[in-house]
């Protein structure tokens, strides 16, 4: 009786090992057949598989890369910010996700986007990692390429700014009765080159801080290009502030800049006696922005052609800022709501409103 009992473990115990070992097998097929490099760890992080992609990607020899030695495949700058994400996914079981320059086998390095998630069982306990390396240089070259491009053509138009300014200036030394008239239009030229660089693509390094300041401070520098000549705003601001940071700058600038460029253009700020109202307020989980032109030309119907600077407010508005946006084409002049979330002109209002949520 012993021995047929010992005999069926035997047999369930070879059954399991084939299993294993045709799962394996599968695995290994289906992973070859991966255009990514797949890789795999025991619970601890040390790496015991790679699939043949990674090998004819890096032109290692086999097993050259197990244990710890994968990270010593990065780049040289990308090796300490790799071990330290991939420790913290192993301490807290994070999934993993980076993007770090990987060896070639032709020794350039190429920029790759790693991850890993774990695989747990019943009791929640992590029994391995499964990895991929995803060749993403190409794309990341051509990202490049045109942030240079945008950076370029954002170089250009800031010095247009300073030599409109300077050209300004020298006129208005040749004729000194022009320079309140100049004094006045430089004071212009610089608000408008104060939005722009809230406006212009930024790197990490130049990208503007705005800090602690208010939506209200943030627009009252906006508008001074289109103050009276005295000064006096014609853009006149009212109702609840709130915090403002770079997160919403870009999208309300752009807003509010061709709304008030249009007004200068077409509605009341064309007019010497025209102005505009904007009031903020907040509702609850929603701020919503009210922009009134009063004392402009009248408005007989809406306009038949949708421009430019219409799609673009719509774009900053319900694209950027995950809002709603309503026109009105009153006679007595145009109405703008901007209806946003609350949460859409700061990351410290965003996060805490997650946290009161949770």
């Amino acid at each position: 009786m012993k021995d047929t009992v010992k005999t069926d473990d035997a047999d369930d115990l070879r059954k399991a090992q084939e299993a294993l070992s045709a799962s394996e097998a599968r695995f290994r097929v289906l992973a070859d057949s991966m255009p990514q490099m797949v890789w795999s760890t025991r619970p601890d992080g040390f790496h015991d598989y790679y699939n043949a992609r990674w090998y004819e990607f890096t032109g290692v020899p086999e097993g050259s890369t197990d244990g710890e030695a994968w990270n010593g495949m990065f780049h040289p700058e990308d090796q300490a910010k790799a071990r330290k994400r991939w420790e913290d996914s192993l301490r807290t079981g994070e999934p993993y996700e980076i993007e770090y320059r990987l060896r070639h086998r032709s020794g350039v390095y190429r920029w790759t986007l790693g991850r890993a998630v774990p695989l747990k069982d019943e009791k929640g306990e992590i029994t391995r990692w499964f990895g991929t390396c995803t060749d993403i240089d190409d794309l990341k070259r051509m990202e490049q390429h045109k942030e240079v491009l945008s950076q370029e053509l954002s170089h250009r138009i800031k010095n247009i700014f300073a030599v409109v300014s300077s050209l300004t200036a020298l006129s208005a030394r040749k004729h000194p009765e022009a320079a309140p008239f100049a004094r006045d239009l430089r004071t212009r030229i610089a608000a408008l080159a104060r939005a722009h660089e809230f406006v212009r693509p930024h790197t990490d390094v130049s990208r503007p801080t705005v800090g602690d300041m208010t939506l209200h401070a943030f627009l009252a520098d906006l508008f001074r290009a289109y103050a009276a000549e005295d000064g006096t705003p014609r853009v006149i601001l009212a109702g609840d502030d709130a915090a403002f940071d770079d997160q919403a700058a870009t999208s309300v600038a752009l807003l509010f800049h061709e709304l008030a460029t249009n007004a200068a253009k077409y509605g009341a700020l064309s007019m010497p006696e025209g102005h505009v109202r904007l009031t903020t307020e907040l509702r609850e989980d929603r701020f919503v922005l009210t922009w009134v032109e009063e004392g402009g030309p009248t408005i007989s119907h809406e306009p038949r052609h949708v421009g430019f600077g219409s799609s673009l407010t719509t774009l900053s508005v319900e694209n950027q800022l995950g809002g709603k946006l309503e026109r009105r084409w009153e006679p007595q002049g145009l109405i703008i709501i901007a209806d946003l979330p609350s949460t859409a002109l700061s990351r410290r209002r965003a996060a805490a409103r997650t946290n009161e949520t949770r």
